[in-house]
C-alpha cells in the first residue's frame, strides 16, 4: 500500500471509531455542475429571506478558496434517527434532528478529534472543519464522495440507511485516494413531491426554500404569512415529511449517540403542554438544543400559528 492509500484507510477507520456512519473523500476542486444550479436557484429567489445564501458564491463552489492549498474534501455522515418519537399524535411536531443536543457542537468535537488524529499520525496537515455553518455545499460534496445520491427532495439518500443523518466536512491540504459518486435510486418515485404540505418541491431535485415549512418555522423571523395558514401539517420546528414518506427511510436505524437523546420530558409533551409552554420549560427542555435558534418567542409564534 502506498502512503496515500494508507492515510485514506487510517482516516476512514478513525472516522468509524468516532461514531460516524460513513466517510467519503473527493478531490478539492471547483464544483462545475453545481455552479449553474446554484446561480439559477438564487436568481429565482428560492432562498427567500436567507440572504446569507447569496454571500460567498465563489467559496461555496470552490473549496480552495476556503482552505489554502486544499487537496481533499473528507465528507462524513452522522446518524440522528431516534428510537422513539413524540407520543401525542395531536401535539405540534418537532423535526427529529432537534430532539437532542445541538448537533453543531457534537460534530465539531468529533471533527476536532479526527483532525488531531490526522496530525498525530500523518504529520503537518492543515485544514478546516465545517458543520453546516459556512459556505460549503455539503450534500454536493457527500454525493461526489460516493456517500449517497441527492434525492428528489434534495436531501442526500443512501440505500442502506435512508437520509436521517447530518453531513460534515474536513477540507485539508493532503492528497488522498478519492471515491467515486454512486448512482441515483429514486427511479419513478414521487412520494416526497406528492406529500410536501406546501408544494415546496417545485421540480424533482429542486426545493424552493422560501416555501419550505423548515424555512418558515426556523429561518423566517417576521410574521408567518396568512396564506400559509392550515398548511403546516402541525410542524412547529422544522419538517420531516419528505423524509418520513421516502421509501428508503424504512432502512433507518436508531442512532447510538447519547447526546442526541431528547430531554426526558420532551416526547411525552401533549398538545396542551406545548400550547401552554412557559419560558422556564422551554429553557429546561431545550437547554442545549438547536431549537434555541428560533428562541422561545419564535416557537410560541409557530405554535400559535398552528392553533389559529
Amino acid at each position: 500500500m502506498n502512503s496515500k492509500a494508507n492515510y485514506t484507510q487510517w482516516i476512514k477507520t478513525e472516522a468509524k471509531r468516532l461514531g460516524f456512519l460513513s466517510c467519503g473523500i473527493s478531490k478539492a476542486e471547483f464544483l462545475e455542475t453545481e455552479a449553474p444550479r446554484l446561480e439559477d436557484w438564487l436568481n429565482k429567489n428560492r432562498n427567500g429571506e436567507m440572504s446569507y445564501m447569496e454571500n460567498h458564491f465563489d467559496k461555496r463552489l470552490d473549496p480552495t478558496k476556503l482552505v489554502d492549498d486544499s487537496k481533499s474534501v473528507i465528507s462524513l455522515l452522522l446518524n440522528y434517527y431516534p428510537s422513539q418519537t413524540q407520543t401525542d399524535p395531536e401535539a405540534p411536531k418537532l423535526s427529529k434532528y432537534a430532539y437532542g443536543h445541538d448537533y453543531h457542537h457534537i460534530i465539531k468535537g468529533k471533527l476536532k478529534e479526527l483532525t488531531h488524529f490526522i496530525q498525530e499520525e500523518i504529520g503537518e496537515v492543515s485544514g478546516r472543519a465545517f458543520v453546516d455553518s459556512a459556505p460549503v455545499l455539503d450534500k454536493a460534496w457527500a454525493a461526489k464522495s460516493g456517500l449517497g445520491w441527492i434525492g428528489k427532495h434534495s436531501n442526500l439518500l443512501t440505500q442502506k440507511v435512508g437520509s436521517f443523518y447530518f453531513i460534515a466536512e474536513l477540507i485539508i491540504d493532503l492528497d488522498l485516494e478519492y471515491d467515486t459518486p454512486t448512482t441515483d435510486h429514486c427511479g419513478t418515485c414521487t412520494a416526497c413531491i406528492d406529500a410536501c404540505p406546501t408544494q415546496a418541491i417545485v421540480d424533482p431535485y429542486v426545493v424552493d426554500g422560501s416555501k419550505c415549512i423548515s424555512y418558515f418555522t426556523i429561518e423566517l423571523k417576521d410574521q408567518l404569512p396568512e396564506a400559509m395558514k392550515g398548511q403546516f401539517d402541525d410542524w412547529m420546528f422544522g419538517c420531516d415529511v419528505c423524509q418520513d414518506v421516502c421509501p428508503w427511510n424504512k432502512f433507518s436505524k436508531p442512532h447510538n449517540e447519547p447526546l442526541f437523546n431528547p430531554h426526558p420530558d420532551l416526547l411525552a409533551m401533549t398538545k396542551k403542554d406545548w400550547e401552554e409552554i412557559t419560558e422556564d420549560v422551554f429553557k429546561k427542555v431545550f437547554q442545549k438544543s438547536a431549537v434555541k435558534r428560533t428562541k422561545f418567542s419564535g416557537l410560541k409564534r409557530n405554535i400559535a400559528f398552528l392553533k389559529e
